[in-house]
């Protein structure tokens, strides 16, 4: 392979990639990643022994250990730009020479893990639970950039979800699914459903404050989605593009959500701090 160049991949002056402003040896093999910069410390503290901290931007980065394991706790900030970023900067770190600038001889598969909020579309998911996503749907554009390939089982859900989302002109959705073994292991006895990504967080999601929304009964449309055993569980703005591109470039990934708002009864958790915490800690626990 040829030099990957110095505008394709960004390096600081000191040897770290760009925006995420890690070396190499900065990140562990298992990879929480959150949303929110402040909620990297609130994972991290469980930790036994916390051997770097940085951070650039939006970008917060703890690694350390939990017993025996290495661990790395990054925050992404919010939405699938951001996400773009993550992901293909963790890759670059992992899979790159950045003295040679040609990828390694060996590549190496990353666990991705999302521990987020969201809320859910369903009357019957109880407020404060945990959903864990088999699938992710994106509303977002950013897997128009990349080849994008399918299971079979993707194809069929991919189909069934362009019927449904039809009446959505100019949006393409793209469906992608979780890592068999860690939703097997860390997702294990979790409510199970597809989650979607949406590109904003008020009318891409259904809110509407004071800006019309162009697709009317939006909620409605996703609550209606069903395929075989599988239905919309819940919304949030990272799950799908972390899904999908932790695929293109080998990776494993799964996303736990712990819903902190109901959309169709209108209410919002009264304690959102202690069912992430307990999220964070379910996740620890399993791995």
């Amino acid at each position: 392979m040829n030099q990957i160049s110095n505008t394709d991949l960004i390096l600081n002056q000191d040897g770290s990639i760009y925006h995420l402003n890690l070396l190499p040896e900065d990140i562990a093999d298992t990879v929480l990643t959150v949303g929110d910069p402040d909620r990297v410390s609130e994972i991290s503290r469980y930790f036994d022994r916390i051997e770097l901290k940085k951070g650039k931007r939006e970008f917060i980065t703890h690694t350390g250990y939990l017993g025996s394991k290495r661990l790395t706790v990054l925050s992404t900030g919010i939405g699938t730009d951001n996400i773009d970023i993550a992901l293909n900067e963790l890759d670059a770190l992992v899979n790159i020479d950045f003295n040679t600038r040609k990828l390694n001889n060996k590549l190496k598969s990353l666990d991705i893990i999302r521990i987020g909020t969201s809320g859910t579309v369903q009357e019957d998911i109880p407020m404060d639970s945990i959903i864990v996503s088999e699938y992710g749907l994106g509303l977002d554009s950013l897997m128009q950039y990349y080849v994008h390939e399918l299971s079979s089982d993707e194809c069929l859900l991919q189909k069934a979800v362009s019927t449904h989302f039809y009446s959505l002109k100019g949006i393409s959705p793209y469906v992608s699914s979780a890592d068999h073994g860690l939703l097997k292991t860390i997702g294990k006895d979790l409510i199970k459903g597809i989650t979607l990504t949406a590109p904003g967080f008020y009318s891409p999601q259904g809110r509407e404050v004071r800006a019309k929304a162009s697709f009317p009964d939006l909620l409605k449309l996703f609550r209606s989605f069903s395929f075989e055993e599988h239905r919309i569980t819940n919304l949030e703005m990272e799950t799908a593009g972390i899904y999908a591109l932790s695929k293109a470039l080998g990776h494993k990934a799964l996303s736990i959500n712990a819903i902190l708002a109901n959309r169709v009864s209108h209410k919002f958790s009264s304690n959102p701090a202690k069912i992430i915490d307990g999220a964070i800690q379910l996740v620890l626990s399993r791995l």
